[in-house]
């Protein structure tokens, strides 16, 4: 219909119709802010799964002590040893009387330290090398006498000091007289026969060949526990060990060289000193378990103290003495 002028009704429905066009454009334009569509949320990825850790490599047994420091010294001390025992008797027996004093002076530094007993160190130390000699010099009788006359020296020396502790201190000092220089003069009357070095060095071999085994085999296959009380480290197969090696060694040291000596006996030997350098390393571990401690001194690296090496030699001295009377005689 035409626009008639000065017609309100006209008016009116073209302003509808403006409202109705403003509001269809606003309908099919683009959306608000607020109206816009959402989109979803990405969701987090899913946890990784956890990867199995690798299996670790096992842990190789590692051995108590500097073995390269160890092992020099061992090397260096067995040099000494065969060149003294070899090239003068004396010179070995004078090698003996050494290690007896700075023995007794590591057993009774230990003994004041850790349980304040005062064994008398002057007659001990100037006994024990006197009975070494007095055992190359005159035999087991000179042995015997010296022996008394040291265990005299100590009862005396201790009066000069007050009388408390008097008991306990002459007591740790005839164990001492007992335990390092009587033992240690069987090495020297072993050295008097006429193939004396040979059997020395028999003495010494099967020693550390037995030590060696013990070591050796219980380091590798030890599982039962020989005395876990006294020596946690030491196992029955570390015994068998010991056993086989000292065993195998007597029987070609025997007729190599002692003078008249056979493989049986050789056997015979090696099983007997096994069993005495066992007993007499468990018996050093006993004193050091009371006495709190893990070495007798720290002269030697790797090794410890010098009674620390003399453990298993001592008890054994007197057993391989004996056999070697036994078998081929004095000498």
């Amino acid at each position: 219909m035409p626009v008639v002028p000065g017609d309100p009704d006209a008016g009116r429905d073209a302003a509808h119709r403006d409202d109705r066009d403003r509001g269809a454009a606003r309908l099919s334009g683009p959306p608000v802010r607020d109206e816009m569509p959402q989109e979803p949320m990405p969701s987090p990825p899913p946890p990784a799964a956890p990867q199995p850790s690798e299996p670790q490599p096992p842990q190789k047994k590692r051995a108590g002590r500097d073995l390269r420091a160890a092992i020099g010294v061992g090397v260096g001390l067995g040099a000494v040893i065969v060149a003294a025992l070899f090239v003068v008797k004396s010179v070995f027996v004078g090698v003996i009387a050494v290690a007896v004093v700075v023995g007794l002076w590591e057993l009774t530094s230990r003994l004041q330290e850790r349980k304040g007993i005062r064994a008398p160190l002057v007659p001990l130390a100037v006994g024990g090398a006197a009975m070494v000699v007095a055992g190359y010099v005159r035999g087991a009788e000179g042995a015997w006498v010296a022996t008394a006359l040291t265990a005299l020296a100590v009862l005396v020396w201790r009066m000069t000091e007050p009388p408390e502790g008097y008991l306990k201190d002459v007591t740790a000092g005839l164990f001492a007289t007992f335990y390092v220089p009587f033992l240690a003069t069987f090495v020297a009357m072993m050295l008097t026969a006429e193939d004396g070095p040979q059997r020395v060095f028999t003495f010494l071999l099967l020693t550390v060949v037995s030590d060696t085994g013990a070591y050796a085999i219980g380091w590798r296959f030890g599982r039962h526990k020989l005395a876990p009380r006294i020596s946690p480290g030491k196992t029955r197969e570390g015994l068998l060990g010991a056993v086989a090696f000292g065993m195998g060694a007597g029987a070609v040291c025997m007729p190599l060289l002692i003078d008249g000596g056979t493989w049986w006996q050789g056997l015979v030997l090696g099983l007997a000193v096994a069993v005495s350098a066992t007993l007499g390393d468990l018996g050093e571990s006993m004193i050091k378990r009371d006495l709190g401690i893990k070495d007798m001194g720290t002269l030697l690296p790797g090794h410890g103290g010098i009674m620390d090496r003399l453990d298993s030699l001592l008890p054994t001295a007197p057993v391989v003495w004996l056999l070697f009377v036994l078998f081929v005689g004095a000498g």
